[in-house]
């Protein structure tokens, strides 16, 4: 079997390394700290895989959840919050409600999905501040991933 008859079959695809996935949660709490309030982070793969989570002292326990849910549904749909709003305005109420009933569905802002150059590959989520200060957080961290191509959207 030929090389361009087994794509047929399979893709290869990219992964967030410990690297990446380590900046990332580092980079958010660090944030919320200058912000000033106390954070759950977490960043997942593109199925909504759970690859790395950080609760600092004092955040409120459903942070913890929420963060998750977040970045899930950032990294499930490659789209943010205020788009998905968006889309959802354009459908019928019954669509809205429910994903709103789904384990891996939010419209709190907070989740970012995150692609390297045109490829999702994971998403990134926030929560124990307000929505801005929650999504500050995730933009900062998929930012200070320097030197790298990552971002919140596709290129």
């Amino acid at each position: 079997m030929n090389s361009e008859s087994e794509n047929r079959y399979v893709q290869s695809h990219l992964k967030l390394t410990e690297t990446a996935v380590m900046s990332l949660l580092k980079s958010a709490i660090t944030q919320a700290e200058r912000i000033g309030f106390n954070a759950a982070v977490s960043v997942t793969d593109t199925s909504g895989l759970l690859l790395g989570f950080i609760r600092m002292p004092g955040a409120f326990l459903v942070s913890s959840e929420l963060s998750q849910r977040k970045a899930r549904c950032a990294a499930g749909l490659g789209i943010c919050p205020e788009l998905t709003e968006e889309v959802l305005a354009n459908e019928d109420s019954r669509v809205r409600d429910g994903l709103l009933r789904s384990e891996d569905f939010t419209l709190i802002r907070g989740g970012l999905p995150l692609y390297w150059g045109r490829i999702l590959v994971g998403g990134i989520g926030v929560s124990g501040g307000t929505e801005s200060q929650d999504s500050e957080c995730a933009s900062r961290a998929i930012a200070n991933l320097q030197g790298s191509r990552f971002s919140s959207q596709p290129e």
